[in-house]
């Protein structure tokens, strides 16, 4: 809807999408509470789905609109709720933010874990490491996940960094990459993360996942990236259908149940967009 939206010029200035990307958010949530606070980059559309706003306050404040989850003034960047602090414009600087949240979990003894993300392209900031190094020093009951999409705007993580292991970064932080197109691989390892966290200090987790877009819709991504690749990650990778043709194979539902809520959802987006 939002790719609609923004070619019809009806959404105005950035507009960064998740499409490919789902079972990041939606796994992580599985795997945690809305006790936990968040704090992300500006790829943040789905995650502020996932905490709760509706998509119409997504769509109302992507199109300016008071209504609008920041009432109109964050745009598609800046998008807030309870325990959802961003939606951050500054490349890197919700990770030492996500520190500062969790020590305060910390300090006022909270039985909670603080979530901070950001992506390969932010993954060299010195910022990043200065968060790691006192997070850990402090023992803060916090998970710093990289989501790896593999290319930071129209940089490949290949030419941008000297190492592609995103999860050893942490150094003395115990690390995990996951499958981050796999919803129930992201909700397996964040429950296992979040014990962790709460009882010995900080772990960092690497998704692997995958942006079916570009950077942001003024970018088309194919200057840096082949259109067969995509096709290819869509047809192979697509964690919505990945998940689909396992609860077929389950039996934990039918074809015809799973095109319905389709067709709710799709009902639901329409109706947000009038």
């Amino acid at each position: 809807a939002a790719s609609m939206m923004y070619g019809a010029k009806q959404i105005r200035g950035f507009c960064h999408l998740c499409l490919g990307q789902e079972a990041c958010a939606v796994g992580m949530e599985a795997g945690m509470t809305l006790d936990d606070p968040v704090i992300t980059a500006y790829r943040a559309h789905g995650w502020t789905y996932t905490r709760g706003v509706s998509p119409l306050g997504i769509l109302a404040e992507l199109t300016g609109r008071a209504s609008g989850c920041a009432e109109g003034k964050g745009g598609s960047m800046h998008m807030y709720n309870y325990n959802f602090f961003g939606g951050n414009g500054i490349v890197g600087a919700q990770v030492p933010l996500g520190a500062g949240i969790a020590l305060k979990l910390k300090y006022m003894k909270e039985q909670k874990v603080c979530v901070a993300l950001y992506g390969d392209g932010a993954s060299n900031q010195g910022q990043v490491f200065e968060a790691f190094n006192m997070a850990h020093l402090w023992k803060l009951p916090c998970i710093f996940v990289c989501e790896n999409n593999h290319y930071g705007m129209g940089t490949s993580a290949e030419r941008s960094s000297a190492s592609t292991d995103y999860y050893s970064r942490g150094d003395y932080m115990p690390g995990l990459r996951v499958d981050g197109q796999d919803v129930l691989a992201v909700r397996e390892a964040t429950r296992f993360a979040k014990e962790y966290a709460m009882s010995h200090g900080p772990i960092l987790i690497e998704l692997d996942t995958y942006r079916y877009k570009g950077h942001s819709m003024s970018d088309p991504g194919t200057s840096y990236r082949t259109r067969e690749e995509v096709q290819q990650m869509r047809k192979e990778n697509d964690p919505i259908m990945m998940l689909m043709d396992r609860m077929i194979e389950s039996d934990l539902a039918t074809k015809e149940e799973l095109k319905a809520i389709d067709t709710e959802g799709k009902k639901m987006i329409g109706e947000a967009r009038e």
